[in-house]
């Protein structure tokens, strides 16, 4: 995997941390150009890169992830935010969801979440960090659908949006496999959303909804 972060500080230790995880990290880069030309001269299997990069550190992270997405769509991007910033995140994600995450930099500190993250996203799953699933949850509108589910239709669309699995869902709520089957059904029925047989895509069609 490629890593990519301005501060040098931090991404030798992100180098360092991954490396010592068992993960190979063959290069890493301070801005977005060097990025791209990094990502299509190697092809990792994850890009991991910080949103925010110079020269303006506004939005050059998403930007080179959709450039990644356009050139080397078989390399999975992990966007890591210091905040949540779910709008421009979210916007990538919901072009194309598979092999893309979301963290926020408070979960580098947890290896197994972070490597964890790495290798889904290198797998061609998407994850998508909780407090931003959250947020997205709670911005309710007048009207919205979304006011429509249940406590626990709710529980289960944000580990749906997460990228997790109906088995998944079931033994983090410590429900049965019929009792989430029956949550998502009620789900896709109240938000107009077709059901799907494959995770990233019932994530797809979420963000989607979240988004408009």
């Amino acid at each position: 995997m490629t890593v990519t972060e301005d501060s040098v500080l931090l991404r030798e230790g992100l180098v360092r941390l991954l490396t010592e995880a068992g993960v190979q990290v063959v290069g890493q880069t301070g801005d977005a150009e060097d990025l791209l030309r990094l990502v299509e001269k190697v092809r990792p299997d994850v890009a991991l890169l910080d949103i925010r990069l110079p020269p303006t550190h506004t939005d050059e992270g998403v930007r080179a992830a959709c450039a990644i997405r356009g050139r080397c769509p078989e390399v999975g991007v992990l966007l890591l935010s210091q905040y949540v910033e779910a709008g421009s995140a979210v916007q990538v994600m919901a072009r194309r969801a598979r092999g893309f995450g979301y963290l926020l930099k408070d979960r580098v500190a947890d290896v197994e979440e972070l490597t964890g993250a790495i290798k889904r996203v290198g797998a061609g799953e998407s994850v998508i960090d909780p407090m931003v699933v959250s947020r997205l949850l709670h911005r309710r509108r007048a009207g919205s659908a979304l006011e429509e589910l249940t406590p626990r239709e709710r529980d289960v669309l944000a580990l749906m949006a997460e990228g997790r699995s109906n088995e998944a869902i079931a033994e983090q709520l410590v429900v049965g496999g019929k009792t989430v089957e029956t949550h998502v059904r009620n789900i896709f029925a109240k938000l107009g959303l077709e059901p799907s047989l494959t995770d990233h895509r019932r994530v797809l069609a979420v963000l989607s909804y979240l988004r408009g």
